[in-house]
């Protein structure tokens, strides 16, 4: 009897204690947010491979209101989905954009930045519109919603072949090699290596879609998302979030 006892006051022990984790969201007050190391501004590599860019100083700004510590965590962005729901990392925190179908997988925080999908092409290009991409040979990051994006528009049945990309910059390199006509991307991707390489690219006047970026919490875990919503509503109000934005895109541009 003693033994059955101790073993069912274990189990009770176990179970409080997963509870607790469930509740926080977070092992031991950490916090592991998933991302692409290849999406500049938001989250990529700099010349010394550190992980730098808005997100990261917007997550690493929220952690510390959260009373977190936080470990950034380079992730396949086509699986994930799946690294949220298995517990691999906690949030999807890298220009993840909010859609209908990913609202059934996971849990939002509100819309912090606007962005939409555009089509990039050489400066040289003779391409100026979404429909002189016909019989061209455009290329994408896979499972993005970039894919979602050209998948809505009927230039999608017209254009030659279509090639997916494990990042965007990959794609680029393909588009300035010539192996592609063009890419669609998120603008403020597109605008960043503009930015950085001038006179290299070119955007067409048209957009495929407006969209607006959110992060990604595992559904059931709405204690945590409530925490970061309250994080990042505080920083909207003592000027954090703005000052993070200026120095990344040279003015406010978050959501209130």
């Amino acid at each position: 009897m003693k033994k059955n006892a101790l073993l069912v006051l274990f189990m009770i022990m176990v179970i409080a204690a997963l509870s607790g984790c469930s509740s926080s969201g977070s092992k031991d007050g950490k916090l592991v947010i998933g991302i692409d190391d290849k999406f500049a501004p938001m989250g990529f590599r700099d010349e010394n491979n550190e992980i730098v860019g808005f997100d990261i100083d917007y997550a690493g700004a929220a952690a510390e209101k959260m009373g977190k510590e936080i470990t950034f965590q380079p992730i396949d962005w086509s699986a994930k989905e799946s690294e949220l729901n298995s517990g691999r990392i906690d949030m999807i925190w890298n220009g993840y954009t909010i859609t209908d179908e990913r609202k059934e997988k996971v849990l939002f925080t509100k819309p912090y930045l606007e962005n939409s999908q555009v089509v990039v092409v050489l400066a040289d290009s003779s391409i100026s519109k979404l429909e002189d991409l016909a019989g061209k040979e455009v290329g994408l990051q896979s499972l993005s919603s970039a894919a979602d994006a050209l998948n809505a528009n009927p230039i999608k049945d017209q254009i030659a072949n279509l090639s997916e990309f494990p990042d965007n910059v990959l794609a680029l390199t393909d588009l300035k090699t010539k192996r592609l006509d063009g890419v669609v991307i998120d603008e403020v991707v597109a605008r960043y290596y503009m930015s950085k390489e001038p006179n290299t690219f070119k955007l067409l006047d048209e957009s495929l879609a407006p969209e607006q970026y959110g992060i990604g919490i595992k559904k059931g875990n709405e204690a945590l998302l409530e925490e970061l919503q309250k994080a990042l509503d505080e920083m909207n109000n003592d000027g954090t979030a703005e000052k993070i934005s200026t120095k990344w895109f040279g003015e406010n541009k978050v959501l209130k």
